[in-house]
């Protein structure tokens, strides 16, 4: 019984973070609100499996309340390479693919065991038809996002590696600790033997 008003508890906490995150992109009335938290539903992927893929359509709109993902793809030769991280508190879909029903570039993996609030598509246009402000919502979301991924970019492109690796620490505090070294020395575009030396001589 404890552990079921835990889960209950835990349930209503990430639906309220849910909320918070879309409030800080709009309004939204009490009715309004709980309609959205009535078409959200909570799913777990455990680290090393894809919560969408390169190849395949994004059917759901994510937010992710526990762990790390990250947005990834393979070169011809098998080739991993990191562009980016998602990290709690942020929403996970791949836009153009979502929208415009083409399939995704990229894979995103979770690296640790992430806990994620998902709208599936049908909900998610739904929601659209009814809340008037839905979709300037997400606007705001989508390009608060890309504003993020471009600094982000920038950064990767006129810094060495040792001050990519500080823009690192400093732009995903913790989070160092929690991915593995592979994935961090793709993102960072260096060897994992020179993400070794790099975290020594710091």
């Amino acid at each position: 019984m404890a552990k079921s008003i835990s889960l209950i508890h835990y349930y209503l906490y990430i639906m309220e973070e849910l909320i918070n995150k879309l409030l800080q992109f709009g309004n939204l009335n009490q009715q309004q609100i709980d309609l959205i938290k009535s078409r959200a539903h909570a799913i777990e992927i455990k680290k090393g499996e894809y919560y969408s893929e390169a190849g395949k359509i994004a059917k759901q709109v994510g937010f992710l309340t526990e762990g790390v993902f990250r947005i990834c793809f393979y070169g011809k030769k098998g080739e991993d390479f990191t562009r980016y991280f998602i990290v709690e508190n942020m929403f996970v879909v791949d836009m153009d693919s979502f929208y415009n029903e083409i399939p995704s570039s990229v894979y995103v993996e979770a690296v640790t065991d992430c806990q994620i609030v998902v709208f599936e598509k049908s909900d998610f246009h739904d929601l659209a038809n009814t809340i008037i402000s839905w979709n300037e919502i997400f606007t705001r979301i989508a390009t608060n996002a890309l504003s993020y991924k471009a600094r982000a970019g920038s950064v990767m492109l006129t810094q060495d590696a040792s001050e990519r690796y500080l823009a690192f620490l400093e732009q995903y505090p913790g989070l160092a600790n929690k991915i593995p070294l592979s994935a961090l020395a793709s993102y960072l575009g260096i060897t994992q033997s020179s993400l070794s030396r790099i975290r020594k001589n710091i």
